[in-house]
């Protein structure tokens, strides 16, 4: 009887475990989008206030959030950005998009089938009033022209700086190794974010890109420019951080003047408890943030 009554037991814990380790593992995605509306994003389009939607340039239709230029008679320099409300450092996102249609007249012509998500990104309250881009680190999406090859899952650098294959790489734009995407098809995109150690570029599920240790600097949008050539805002305090690791930020949808559309939009948080013996404890956190650790009583 003894005997029985121990192996039960030991067998309830086992039970226990193996439940509270699948617990741990199960990775709990965030949808940043709830596919009706854009509650939780901040808008903020270049010459006009926080908030201000200038001709809907961002809608949600159809479980998708759209660049929508339909109001547009002519583009000029409207660059606009849509912020997710909350700030991430160590994180995966993942999204599809697909650009649509034809660009809007005025348009630059680096820009047809141009655009791309900001991580690590200033938020939308602290731009200037006329600037055009976040300092950021820009997942730059491009779509085939059907003549020769185009990747995508870029990465271009609005005053930041960064590292390739352990040396630092001022260019502005830095070229992946994707196929390219002609057409309106969908394409799956996704990063994993480390802070300010390493990011991945991934598209199709190929890694196509990596690069460490980002920096604020390079100017506004490279070594030859100040801060000021982009119109941003507190170009003082930018200039302070001048060379300080950038390791946290806002995620941003982009609109230059081609309309995309977004769906799917989704980020699993890496920085948590990292304490085994928490109830919120996960196997797959990166970073710890002990401090949000919850215990049974």
């Amino acid at each position: 009887m003894l005997k029985s009554l121990k192996l039960a037991v030991f067998l309830l814990i086992l039970s226990h475990n193996s439940q509270a380790q699948k617990a741990a593992d199960k990775e709990e995605w965030l949808s940043l989008f709830n596919g009706k509306d854009l509650t939780g994003w901040d808008i903020k389009i270049a010459g006009h206030k926080v908030n201000d939607n200038y001709k809907k340039t961002f809608i949600a239709e159809d479980n998708m959030i759209r660049v929508n230029y339909k109001e547009y008679d002519k583009f000029t320099t409207e660059y606009g950005h849509m912020y997710y409300n909350k700030p991430f450092s160590h994180y995966k996102i993942r999204l599809q998009y697909r650009f649509t249609g034809n660009q809007v007249p005025g348009g630059a012509s680096w820009n047809v089938r141009n655009s791309g998500i900001m991580l690590h990104s200033q938020s939308a309250a602290s731009l200037g009033l006329d600037q055009d881009f976040p300092i950021s680190l820009e997942m730059q999406y491009l779509g085939g022209l059907n003549a020769g090859e185009r990747t995508t899952g870029n990465l271009c650098t609005p005053g930041t700086i960064v590292e390739i294959n352990g040396k630092v790489d001022q260019a502005h734009c830095i070229n992946s190794t994707s196929k390219t995407y002609n057409g309106d098809q969908w394409v799956t995109a996704e990063a994993i974010v480390l802070g300010d150690s390493i990011v991945y570029h991934m598209i199709e599920g190929d890694t196509v890109l990596v690069f460490t240790n980002p920096k604020i600097g390079g100017g506004y949008v490279g070594k030859n420019h100040t801060f000021k050539d982009g119109k941003v805002g507190s170009e003082e305090d930018w200039v302070r951080k001048d060379n300080t690791p950038l390791g946290s930020g806002y995620i941003a949808l982009q609109a230059e003047s081609h309309p995309i559309d977004f769906r799917n939009i989704q980020l699993l948080n890496l920085k948590g408890c990292m304490n085994p013996k928490a109830t919120n404890y996960k196997s797959y956190y990166k970073y710890p943030d002990n401090n949000t650790c919850t215990f049974n009583k």
